[in-house]
């Protein structure tokens, strides 16, 4: 977390609605004692090179006018590298990093959890349209993005070559990992640029919408594949459901169907499934945030992973 030129320390937490405390506060809650947007009107941005940066974050703040705190959680990136990119940069000179598709990559990024103003400062800041697109990453690409707390986060957003001065530098045919390589040293490589490769993302079409992502719903009890309430939500369901869990457990209502106490220690098992924006009319739990229905209340998370060894199943229904 970055605020007035300082920062402040994200833990994970079962028990916080967002899934993370600053200092032991909620970090909804802190945000919102700070006039700030929630985490539920933020999307993920896979951040790497200098974004990661405190000092890149108050440069942004003095220069392109980015605005309130800025959530960074740390994050294990596989398939994916940073690489060197084939032009330099045109204000210092410096060679700026990009991303490219790395069979076996195993890195440690930033996520920013971006407002929809901050995006756009990081749209600037990054060249959007001209040396770099903003894109998504495509399920499928082989591609894993898991944060501190054990969670997978599918759908990021990324910043992505859009130009040659911005694709992958290649020298003796293969791209130049920045771990590897110094800045100093990485001036002086000589090579040429990767073809532009948009197989593994999809370029983004205007500012991305926080009610957007995640675009999967995560279903639990009774409405399970195979379970008696399948048949309801089947119709809707985009690729196969994969196992998948939240932190808290599953009850019995007495009333012929299962609820979900989020929070507190065990891990509800369930399915998270594809859900298209047309399924949002579905009478069914979504995760479509500030609703209710049935007397169940609707809730965004990112936090659906593979249930933390020793925490014991949440109980299913």
């Amino acid at each position: 977390m970055h605020l007035d030129a300082h920062s402040h320390r994200l833990d994970p937490s079962a028990s916080a609605g967002a899934g993370w405390t600053v200092a032991g506060v909620d970090l909804d809650r802190w945000l919102a004692d700070r006039g700030a947007p929630p985490t539920s009107s933020r999307v993920p941005v896979l951040a790497f090179g200098s974004n990661r940066s405190p000092g890149k974050v108050t440069w942004l703040r003095e220069h392109l006018g980015l605005a309130g705190p800025v959530v960074v959680l740390r994050a294990r990136v596989e398939g994916l590298a940073a690489v060197w990119a084939a032009g330099l940069r045109a204000r210092d000179g410096a060679r700026p990093a990009t991303l490219a598709v790395v069979p076996g990559a195993v890195e440690t990024h930033a996520v920013w959890m971006a407002t929809p103003d901050q995006v756009a400062v990081l749209d600037r800041c990054e060249g959007r349209g001209e040396r770099y697109e903003l894109v998504r990453l495509r399920p499928g690409c082989g591609v894993r993005v898991v944060t501190e707390d054990g969670a997978r986060l599918n759908g990021v957003w990324t910043y992505w070559a859009g130009a040659p001065v911005r694709a992958p530098l290649l020298v003796d045919g293969s791209p130049v990992a920045c771990r590897d390589v110094d800045q100093e040293a990485a001036r002086e490589l000589v090579g040429s640029p990767a073809p532009l490769d948009p197989g593994s993302v999809t370029v983004q079409d205007g500012a991305p919408e926080p009610t957007a992502w995640p675009d999967e719903v995560f279903v639990y009890g009774t409405l399970m594949p195979g379970r008696r309430a399948w048949p309801l939500i089947a119709s809707h369901v985009v690729g196969d459901p994969e196992p998948a869990w939240l932190p808290g457990r599953v009850h019995d209502t007495g009333r012929g169907y299962p609820a979900l106490r989020q929070g507190g220690p065990g891990c509800a098992r369930g399915r998270c499934s594809g859900w298209p924006i047309r399924s949002r009319r579905c009478r069914c739990s979504t995760s479509t945030r500030g609703r209710t229905t049935g007397g169940c209340a609707r809730s965004r998370t990112g936090r659906t992973g593979r249930c933390p060894p020793g925490s014991g199943p949440g109980g299913e229904s």
